[in-house]
């Protein structure tokens, strides 16, 4: 049985689930795609390939590999893009909640029924069909919980929007000892540059009490406000608005002065390493075309108890 740990996101990484792009499918129709980025690949004819997908996760593992960390894969189903292992499930503490994702993703969530069958039944959680969630909302962050949400009107028109009021409601209510924290997200279907897929596409904190933040990607700059605050000013990475394109935002921690991020960073990863991180670059890029990066194709297990 695997004896989940999840209190934070740069506790000591011992176990992950990675992604995988093996029998990725097809390039989409511009129609079936979840997000304005796939879109804009491929009206552009630049849409990653499965060989060179496969190339990058490998670069993730090996990293993994290095530092002894015991990584999951999905049951791999064919022509089916299971890169993105954030969004299916994630662990708070030591329960293992399934994520609520759009419907014609569920195949994803059974790939890791292998997993999820080595959990303890009583700290498995699926949420009421009305709590629509995904993982790269949900950031457990010691005495807090963090989440992206949308609650505007337009929601259901929405495919940008994945995380609802009501799964907001619902993790407080599993988690009453800790303080959920939520967060308006900017949402479009059609620019990449002005949507907030995730939390995770706009905002991370890191180990060293620092954090990384893009203020467009907040509908509520006080909200925004209370993240620099909480963190302090001097502890927070600033991007900009090509940067969050870039997907500056989600990289991974395997500890709290260990970072993964894409080798292009080079703003981000120089700032890193002036304040006493790791860097392990990875080429991540033709991932990144389908607006998730590193924190997204990644769903920790374990890490170390605080």
């Amino acid at each position: 049985m695997i004896k989940l740990n999840i209190q934070n996101e740069t506790s000591r990484l011992r176990a992950v689930v990675l992604g995988t792009a093996e029998s990725n499918g097809p390039i989409p129709k511009v129609e079936d795609c979840y997000d304005p980025k796939s879109v804009e690949h491929i009206l552009a004819g630049t849409y990653p390939s499965e060989v060179d997908m496969i190339k990058e996760m490998d670069a993730v593992a090996k990293v993994f590999n290095k530092y002894g960390i015991q990584v999951f894969r999905p049951e791999i189903i064919k022509d089916c893009n299971q890169i993105f292992a954030r969004d299916i499930a994630f662990v708070i503490d030591d329960m293992l909640i399934e994520a609520n994702i759009l419907p014609h993703r569920e195949e994803e969530v059974q790939a890791i029924d292998s997993i999820w069958n080595q959990v303890a039944e009583d700290k498995r959680v699926i949420l009421p069909k009305e709590c629509h969630v995904e993982g790269g909302d949900v950031m457990p962050w010691n005495d807090y919980i963090f989440i992206g949400t949308y609650s505007g009107d337009d929601y259901s028109e929405l495919i940008t929007a994945r995380t609802n009021t009501d799964a907001v409601i619902a993790i407080q209510e599993l988690f009453p000892n800790k303080t959920v924290k939520s967060f308006e997200l900017k949402k479009s279907n059609t620019n990449p540059k002005e949507n907030a897929l995730h939390l995770d596409c706009c905002f991370n904190p890191l180990g060293k009490g620092k954090a990384i933040i893009h203020k467009n990607g907040f509908l509520i700059e006080k909200e925004y406000e209370w993240l620099v605050d909480f963190f302090g000013k001097e502890n927070v990475f600033e991007i900009n608005k090509d940067e969050m394109y870039q997907m500056f935002s989600n990289v991974f921690s395997i500890s709290e002065d260990v970072v993964i991020s894409e080798q292009n960073f080079t703003r981000l990863n120089t700032w890193l390493r002036d304040q006493g991180f790791t860097v392990e670059e990875v080429p991540y890029a033709e991932i990144g075309k389908q607006e998730g990066l590193l924190r997204c194709t990644t769903m920790p297990l374990i890490r170390d108890k605080i």
